[in-house]
């Protein structure tokens, strides 16, 4: 039993070991170029599901997608009933967060070929691929540059009412605002109502923090900064 024992957990760490490459490897994303290479290639074969809420899906939506919100759990099967399993199936969201439950949760259904938008409809738009819009250009780039002509430091956030990052990141935001507001001015910018300025600036994922100085960027990030990093920046900015 003593010599069966280094065979066994060694057989357990293979298969726990095989098991975590498989899921990572179906969460593996591919290259944009990549991805768009495969969704033109399918052409009108392809099925394009849009994973966000339907009042997202009618403000912007990809040519030819459905909206198939993850949100309905028990329409699920009904919604996924009238699709092919054998089609190449494509899914976006914000992001890649709820693109990344449909997702899984088809293949378990048994689709054979699920890709996600690397980035979601964050990058899509930001790198300036069309969109079906009923939200209009917003600001255009000369009024943005307007907004940032003051004495202050200007930090614009570009965000969505609808991504989880960004409502986290929403009460930090709101802090600096109020209480460095003799010295920051705090610009909030809802991206998919301004898809023109986001490409413009090259935004391809939310939340975006953007910090000017003398109309100047000094600093950038894409996705969640805390309070303390942020108030670092702009401590060093003010100097």
């Amino acid at each position: 039993m003593r010599k069966l024992r280094p065979l066994i957990a060694l057989l357990l760490v293979s298969i726990v070991g095989t098991g975590a490459f498989a899921q990572n490897k179906k969460r593996e994303l591919l290259s944009f170029e990549a991805f768009e290479a495969k969704l033109n290639a399918a052409g009108k074969n392809a099925q394009i599901l849009d994973a966000r809420l339907p009042e997202e899906y009618v403000q912007n939506h990809l040519e030819g997608a459905v909206s198939f919100s993850i949100a309905n759990k028990d329409d699920f099967e009904k919604q996924s009933a009238k699709l092919s399993k054998d089609k190449p199936t494509f899914i976006y969201s914000i992001g890649n967060g709820r693109s990344g439950v449909l997702a899984e949760d088809l293949r378990k259904a048994g689709f054979r070929d699920v890709t996600e938008i690397p980035g979601g409809l964050s990058k899509w738009i930001g790198l300036g691929r069309p969109v079906i819009s009923t939200t209009g250009k917003g600001l255009s780039l000369s009024e943005y540059t307007a907004s940032l002509k003051t004495d202050k430091l200007v930090l614009v956030d570009f965000g969505s009412r609808y991504c989880p990052g960004c409502k986290k990141l929403e009460p930090t935001i709101d802090s600096i605002k109020t209480e460095q507001a003799s010295n920051v001015k705090v610009i909030k910018i809802e991206a998919y109502e301004n898809k023109s300025l986001v490409k413009e600036l090259g935004v391809v994922g939310l939340p975006t923090l953007i910090l000017y100085k003398n109309n100047e960027i000094v600093w950038q990030k894409k996705g969640g900064a805390s309070k303390a990093e942020i108030e670092k920046i702009l401590k060093g900015q003010a100097l």
